[in-house]
């Protein structure tokens, strides 16, 4: 039979985390939010940089060979198409680091707090081992004073029990 595994050792490792999870990016959590974001991380890509590079790739060729003529040579379109481009990632590429940095502060602060909590919870196994060292050096004491109240009994019970014996033997021991 396989034992179980311990509730404590499923513990949730985010579980500092939670008390932030109430707070709303500043942009929100809705879908133009969401989908807005993910395009934006889009834009870092390999994937993004590589499939732009082979368009742009193309359509100069195409129109500098003249297989067609909608932009030809200085390619204003093309750089409108640019200029269209960075107009909307560059809002979109600040809504991201914005919605990052709000998560990352989130972070930082719940990290911070179980850094604090962790803290506290070693100064107050700090201060309950100092307390418990004195305990047990009170006990330690009050065990070595009744060690010697116990030898002091003893010796005092083996006087009197000789005395008894040589009371009623009638042998005087000296």
């Amino acid at each position: 039979m396989e034992k179980e595994t311990a509730p404590a050792a499923k513990k949730n490792h985010f579980r500092f985390h939670q008390k932030h999870l109430h707070l709303a990016p500043v942009f929100g959590n809705d879908w133009f939010a969401l989908k807005a974001e993910a395009f934006a991380r889009f834009f870092g890509t390999p994937t993004f940089l590589v499939s732009q590079t082979v368009i742009v790739a193309v359509w100069i060729a195409l129109n500098v060979m003249g297989v067609v003529h909608f932009d030809i040579y200085p390619f204003i379109l093309l750089n409108l198409a640019f200029s269209l481009q960075a107009a909307y990632a560059a809002p979109l590429i600040l809504l991201a680091q914005t919605r990052q940095a709000d998560r990352d502060k989130a972070h930082a602060d719940a990290d911070a707090q179980h850094r604090e909590d962790l803290a506290n919870a070693s100064e107050q196994r700090e201060t309950l081992a100092a307390e418990q060292s004195a305990q047990l050096m009170i006990l330690m004491e009050q065990n070595t004073e009744l060690t010697r109240i116990t030898k002091t009994m003893s010796e005092r019970i083996q006087t009197l029990t000789e005395e008894v014996h040589r009371h009623i033997t009638g042998n005087p021991r000296d």
